[in-house]
């Protein structure tokens, strides 16, 4: 793992339409994407967090290609976010985030059906746990996940978000789907 002193952290607000987050990235990818129009400070105590001894450093250009691809995502014309990301976290929170990114876009799966798939399936309320840790939202899109009963279930960015994410996703495929968009 990589030391976490001494490593600059790149920041950039993202705003599309009703969506403003921070975001940020080191040398090596993207790293933080935070709760909509939330403040600098959730993103600055999560970097001091993490990264003791980093330097945060305001960045628009060496972002763009991040925030080019939320912009694309939030105007339905991205499914898969392909640029790289640099993860910090425990190899199960690793595990649990990986699957999370496997969940098809428009799609659902229940913390339990995460479990499953990670192959550790006694582990529902630690899958919960680590989906709560994601410091990539939309990216690492835990907004797929919910309970296992179908209902939305918590999101740090708040119920309300992952609802409207969800919508975001589901417009975007019956858009697809409709005759007259060929």
């Amino acid at each position: 793992m990589v030391s976490k002193n001494n490593l600059t952290v790149y920041w950039t607000l993202f705003v599309y339409n009703q969506w403003q987050m921070y975001i940020a990235a080191t040398s090596k990818g993207l790293c933080y994407v935070g709760s909509p129009n939330k403040p600098f400070e959730e993103l600055a105590n999560w970097v001091t967090k993490r990264f003791p001894n980093s330097v945060l450093a305001q960045d628009d250009e060496k972002l763009r290609p991040y925030t080019d691809e939320l912009e694309e995502y939030f105007r339905g014309k991205r499914k898969n976010f392909l640029q790289p990301l640099d993860l910090y976290g425990t190899p199960f929170q690793l595990s649990v985030w990986n699957a999370l990114r496997k969940i098809p876009y428009g799609h659902t799966q229940s913390y339990s059906e995460i479990a499953d798939y990670i192959q550790k399936p006694a582990s529902v309320r630690a899958v919960g746990a680590a989906i709560g840790a994601n410091p990539i939202l939309i990216v690492v899109p835990c907004h797929r996940a919910i309970g296992k009963n179908g209902k939305l279930t918590g999101y740090r960015g708040g119920l309300e978000i992952k609802k409207q994410l969800l919508q975001l996703e589901s417009r975007s495929l019956l858009m697809e789907a409709s005759p007259l968009h060929a």
